[in-house]
């Protein structure tokens, strides 16, 4: 009843509707069939995705990790990490105190608990532990406490199944003996993962420690327990023990794994010198895993492609890359965006002949979208556009790559914010040099800040495209977000800044440029006193020349702002010693022009002392002296006194 009065055609017609469709149903019950489709399994998040798909990106909104106040969203490089990282270190700064002061938090956040919640506990000799204790660490991969907890056991004596063990030495083995960062420290992780391909050639296995122990300990020996060893050597480039242990595996007649071979396989490089060696040992490899009909998979060409990648010699490495892509093509394996990566460092190397693999790899995979399926899946996009912009210089296909990139949900491997900044920086630089001046501008702004800060190199090389175009009315816009980029304290850009407001004069006809002339005059005047700081805060390899100074007080004449530029030109006037260099000429006429339009000849015989005193052409400045102005016995003692009898016998 509650229905038909709140909503009475809404119920009447589904009511007629079931009524039709009963019916319907009952009367063809003999020859219309029901089929009630399969279930389809969704994850807690198959809603989200779908809401999230319908709603593009907001380029004018900062990524989601900022707070949503302008106040606080970072506008630099360095703002933006170091935002991040104090987020997280607040988070590791609460995680610290919840486990020194665990007594403080005994409250139940949620029933049931949360495990993530829970102070950790802590063990010591007295804590009762059991196999299940210490199998629920190797389950949640607490490293630490795993091995007190093993300890501990062996101390009392209590008996472990070799199925724990070889959990445990598995573990062991994957981290290294270190304890993993939590995942939720995002950044923390990024920093680590670059630091640790910064060192990525040097072994890091720890020798002697309880994984050793363990493989020792377990008997009898099995496949898995060799694969565990192997594996963790292999990783953390204890190659030649790595290598060791698989000829003695394969002389015991242990199956072991394809990953396991493509662990030994992908540091082969470290155990041979030359190129051939490194070739027929990845072959030998290969080979003993025919005859063990183990099935080669994405891994293992990245592995051998990893392999080809350090060859020396360009021809050899190419010829080796195009030899495994065949063979790997005909035993059915698809090719990933890590072995396209490999391919473009083989072919495409910095030193080496041109090639232009990257359209048949572009034209391979347009239009296609990607799952992360190898670790080196997230360097393919930024050595494209590296190959793009540097190898090919070839803008169109950069825009391929953007394309790509932007297909479906591609994005998510262009890797962490360090790639993304690598993969833009590229890009934006080839742009600067192809791209018309409007163009390039509807990717800057749809770009800059919240994706990409531009960095002071590529900063550079917009203001050249600037420069070339002739797009004067930028610079105030562009000053802006040099101030906001903490770009200010490079010589190099404020030198062309400075360079291009001399060269293009706005013209005062255009209504774009009308205001210009006052913006121009700001920005010099802000460049001063950057550089003049008179509380010292600028950087101390940042000081005034004598160009950068001289154009500085042109175009505060040619701005109106006399009063500043006399200022600055007090400064040059007492400072000429410690400035290295002098202004030019032309700017000094300027100055002079401007003390005649506004009447100072005091100032303009000032100028033109020190012209004479730095022995540079003076006679133009005598000359506009002379014609523009009325002069009285004190200045025309001044004048006469710096050009000697000359001025007497012409005037």
């Amino acid at each position: 009843m509650y229905l038909t009065r709140r909503f009475p055609r809404i119920y009447t017609g589904a009511a007629q509707y079931l009524v039709t469709s009963s019916t319907r149903l009952y009367s063809g019950a003999a020859e219309d069939i029901i089929e009630i489709p399969n279930r389809i399994q969704r994850s807690p998040t198959d809603i989200l995705k779908a809401l999230a798909s319908t709603v593009g990106r907001d380029p004018t909104a900062a990524h989601y990790k900022y707070h949503d106040d302008p106040y606080l969203i970072p506008m630099s490089n360095v703002g933006k990490r170091t935002f991040a990282m104090a987020q997280e270190a607040g988070r590791k700064a609460a995680r610290f105190i919840r486990e020194e002061h665990r007594e403080v938090f005994q409250h139940q956040e949620a029933q049931p608990p949360i495990e993530a919640f829970v102070p950790k506990m802590l063990y010591t000799e007295e804590t009762k532990v059991d196999a299940d204790t210490l199998h629920n660490l190797i389950r949640h991969s607490q490293v630490t406490d795993a091995l007190v907890v093993y300890n501990l056991i062996k101390q009392k004596g209590v008996e472990i199944s070799n199925e724990t063990k070889q959990q445990l030495l598995e573990l062991i083995c994957f981290y290294n003996n270190e304890e993993p960062l939590p995942e939720e420290l995002i950044e923390e992780r990024w920093f680590k993962a670059n630091a640790d391909a910064r060192e990525r050639n040097r072994k890091t296995w720890k020798d002697g420690e309880l994984a050793e122990q363990l493989f020792g300990e377990l008997e009898p020996k099995t496949p898995q327990s060799y694969a565990a060893l192997i594996r963790g050597m292999a990783k953390y480039f204890q190659a030649e023990r790595a290598y060791a242990l698989l000829q003695e595996a394969t002389e015991k007649q242990f199956e072991l794994d394809t990953q396991t071979f493509n662990a030994v396989i992908s540091v082969t490089n470290f155990l041979k010198e030359t190129a051939d060696q490194r070739w027929e040992l990845c072959r030998e490899l290969l080979q003993q895993m025919s005859q063990q009909q183990l099935k080669p998979n994405l891994g293992t060409l990245n592995a051998a492609l990893e392999v080809v990648s350090t060859f020396g010699n360009v021809k050899f490495a190419r010829s080796s890359a195009l030899k495994l892509l065949a063979e790997f093509k005909q035993l059915g394996v698809e090719l990933g965006l890590s072995t396209y990566y490999y391919l473009l460092i083989i072919f495409c190397r910095e030193r080496g002949p041109v090639s232009h693999i990257i359209v048949d790899i572009l034209n391979e995979i347009k239009g296609k979208e990607f799952k992360i399926q190898h670790p080196r899946d997230t360097y393919f996009f930024t050595t494209a556009m590296d190959v793009c912009r540097n190898h090919l210089q070839d803008k169109s296909l950069a825009k391929k790559v953007d394309e790509l990139l932007h297909t479906g949900n591609n994005y998510d491997l262009i890797g962490d914010t360090y790639k993304e900044a690598i993969y833009y920086r590229h890009y934006f630089a080839l742009l600067c040099q192809t791209e018309p001046i409007d163009e390039f501008m509807k990717i800057y702004d749809l770009l800059v800040p919240h994706v990409y800060i531009p960095e002071p190199g590529i900063m550079e090389e917009i203001l050249k495209a600037i420069e070339i175009h002739g797009a004067v009315e930028l610079m105030p816009r562009f000053w802006s977000d040099m101030v906001i980029f903490d770009h200010t304290n490079r010589e190099s850009l404020l030198t062309r800044t400075l360079q291009i407001l001399i060269d293009n004069p706005p013209n005062r006809e255009l209504p774009a440029h009308q205001s210009l002339p006052e913006q121009v005059g700001k920005i010099a005047w802000d460049i001063y006193h950057k550089i003049a700081d008179p509380e010292g805060r600028r950087p101390k390899d940042l000081q005034f020349t004598g160009k950068m100074i001289g154009d500085i007080l042109a175009l505060l004449v040619r701005s109106g702002n006399f009063e500043k530029a006399s200022e600055v030109f007090t400064h040059i006037d007492k400072n000429q010693h410690r400035i290295p260099g002098t202004p030019s000429e032309k700017c000094l006429l300027a100055y002079i022009d401007g003390c005649i339009e506004n009447k100072a000849p005091s100032q303009a015989l000032i100028c033109l002392q020190y012209a004479v005193e730095n022995n540079m052409d003076f006679q133009p400045m005598v000359e506009r002296i002379k014609t523009g102005f009325t002069l009285n016995e004190v200045h025309l003692s001044k004048l006469k006194s710096l050009i000697g009898e000359s001025f007497g016998s012409n005037n």
